[in-house]
């Protein structure tokens, strides 16, 4: 693989900004993570493509990043290329007869900042993603949910593109939505955004919910610190904080890396926090919750190496 080579057809194809040796400590809300070999974010959906193309023909390993939530990302970093989608970041509402609206958005764009901007105008569903940080691409990738709410409940169709730049639209039942899952991550597509079925709602309502959600989010989860967001799914009944509190783990560190004390299903970054120092705590946390309580904690977070 030459990179050097791919770096300038970027340039020449102006494809979008690029960075040779990207740190993901940077581009991750965990703050860990080593060098990307190449990151760029392509213009639009076209350039998006011929990059594809490109990658395809030469062979070369790839990514796709949105936000960087719910992701931790090796200390090693990755000899591939990452390619970063946040210029795909089109809007559009469409009015749904007298029911509601046709949320099309890009696959970049904040889901916590979409559903204020459905609660402003009027439109429910989304209150439940207030707070969630990440893109709509990564929230549909895992079916984000919260507050009894979740992405695939407002999805109708989900656009994609292989490895090999063919795009396409998938309904809900071909994502195959599961609890904090779908079929989108293993299947190696690129999302490129998402038609979504918003309700006509009250405006003042809706934003006090986004207030309450908020509120409720800042009093229970440490937001002061760097983190992945939840690290394992909740099991059947009950979440996996309370087992792992319950398993006298809160607050246990190793290096910079910690078990919240606020909300035992974080681990937070208390400052140069390695992505072993994580997977450490992670791997005790699963290991000490299976022998005290018979659970088995499953990873929400995802794991770059």
């Amino acid at each position: 693989m030459n990179w050097l080579e791919l770096e300038e057809w970027i340039e020449e194809n102006r494809i979008g900004a690029w960075q040779a040796m990207a740190p993901l400590a940077e581009h991750t809300s965990w703050r860990i993570g080593g060098p990307a070999r190449l990151m760029v974010w392509p213009e639009d959906e076209a350039k998006t493509a011929a990059l594809l193309r490109h990658c395809a023909g030469i062979g070369c390993p790839l990514r796709f990043l949105g936000a960087g939530t719910n992701l931790l990302a090796a200390d090693e970093g990755l000899e591939e290329l990452v390619i970063q989608t946040g210029k795909l970041n089109t809007l559009e509402w469409a009015p749904d007869n007298a029911s509601g609206v046709i949320l099309r958005a890009g696959a970049g764009l904040s889901l916590a900042w979409l559903a204020e901007s459905a609660a402003q105008q009027g439109y429910s569903g989304l209150e439940f993603a207030a707070g969630i940080p990440g893109s709509l691409g990564g929230a549909v990738a895992m079916n984000a949910g919260a507050f009894g709410g979740q992405i695939s409940d407002l999805t109708l169709f989900v656009r994609v593109m292989d490895a090999r730049a063919n795009s396409r639209e998938m309904d809900s039942a071909e994502a195959a939505f599961g609890y904090r899952s779908s079929n989108l991550r293993s299947a190696g597509l690129l999302i490129l955004g998402a038609e979504l079925r918003l309700s006509r709602g009250d405006r003042e309502e809706s934003l006090a919910l986004i207030r309450e959600h908020l509120d409720t989010r800042r009093q229970k989860q440490p937001l002061e610190l760097p983190s992945g967001g939840s690290v394992f799914r909740n099991p059947a009944g009950e979440g996996a904080g309370r087992y792992i509190d319950r398993a006298g783990l809160k607050g246990l560190r190793i290096g910079n890396a910690q078990i919240s004390p606020k909300h035992a299903n974080f681990i937070v970054n208390l400052g140069g926090a390695k992505a072993e120092d994580v997977r450490q705590l992670m791997e005790i946390a699963r290991q000490v919750v299976r022998e005290k309580s018979g659970v088995l904690l499953e990873n929400e977070i995802v794991y770059w190496n």
